[in-house]
C-alpha cells in the first residue's frame, strides 16, 4: 500500500469514529467526552434544581416509611435543605465562610462554589417586618459581592412559608438580572418558594 491510500484510511476512520461519537453523544450526551462525575453543570442548573425545593420537602414529608420530616422553622433549616439538594452535584460547595470586609462587618455567605464562581444565599422570611424589607436586604447582599473574585452569579433562594412577602413576582422581577459595575458582571436569581 501506498502512502496515498494510507492517508486515505486513515481518514475515513477518523470520519467513521467522529460520526460514531457525535451519535453516541445525540443519544447519551454525557457519555463522550465526560466521565459520569464530571458532567458539565451551569448556573442555570442550580437555579432549576432549587425551583424543586418544594417538591423535596414534600417527598420527605409525605413518603410511606416513618423516617426523618422536614420541618422548616428558620433559615438554619432552609440551609441545610439547600446544602443536602446541592452537595452532590456541587463538590467544592463551602457553606458559611466570612467574606471581605464590607464597610464595617464582615459579609456571611451561605454556600460559595469557586468552579461556577456562584454564591447561594438562602432566606427564611420569619415575619411581616422581614418580608417587606427582604428587598432591601438582597440588594444589600448584592453590594456586598461586587468586589467579590468568586461572585460572577448570585442566587437568592427565599422560603416564604407563610406569603408575607407583599409581591412575590414584582420582587423577583426587581432582583433578577445582570449588574455591571466597572468591569465586572453579576448575574442574579431569586427564587422564591413554596
Amino acid at each position: 500500500m501506498n502512502s496515498s491510500t494510507w492517508i486515505t484510511r486513515a481518514s475515513q476512520l477518523t470520519s467513521g469514529i467522529a460520526k460514531g461519537a457525535s451519535e453516541i453523544s445525540r443519544i447519551a450526551p454525557t457519555a463522550v467526552g465526560h466521565t459520569r462525575y464530571t458532567a458539565p453543570l451551569d448556573t442555570l442548573k442550580l437555579v432549576s434544581a432549587l425551583d424543586q425545593f418544594q417538591e423535596c420537602v414534600r417527598y420527605l414529608n409525605t413518603r410511606r416509611s416513618s423516617g426523618a420530616v422536614i420541618n422548616i422553622s428558620s433559615e438554619n433549616d432552609v440551609q441545610d435543605v439547600v446544602y443536602l439538594m446541592l452537595r452532590p452535584w456541587i463538590t467544592d460547595i463551602v457553606y458559611e465562610n466570612p467574606t471581605d470586609r464590607f464597610g464595617s462587618r464582615y459579609v456571611i455567605k451561605d454556600f460559595l462554589t469557586k468552579e461556577l464562581k456562584t454564591v447561594v444565599e438562602a432566606k427564611y422570611v420569619r415575619d411581616k417586618k422581614h418580608g417587606k424589607g427582604i428587598s432591601k436586604e438582597l440588594h444589600d447582599d448584592i453590594e456586598s459581592y461586587k468586589t467579590h473574585p468568586d461572585a460572577q452569579n448570585i442566587i437568592f433562594f427565599i422560603y416564604d412559608p407563610n406569603a408575607l412577602i407583599p409581591d412575590a413576582t414584582a420582587l423577583r422581577r426587581h432582583i433578577d438580572g445582570t449588574r455591571k459595575y466597572g468591569e465586572k458582571t453579576i448575574s442574579v436569581y431569586c427564587i422564591v418558594k413554596p
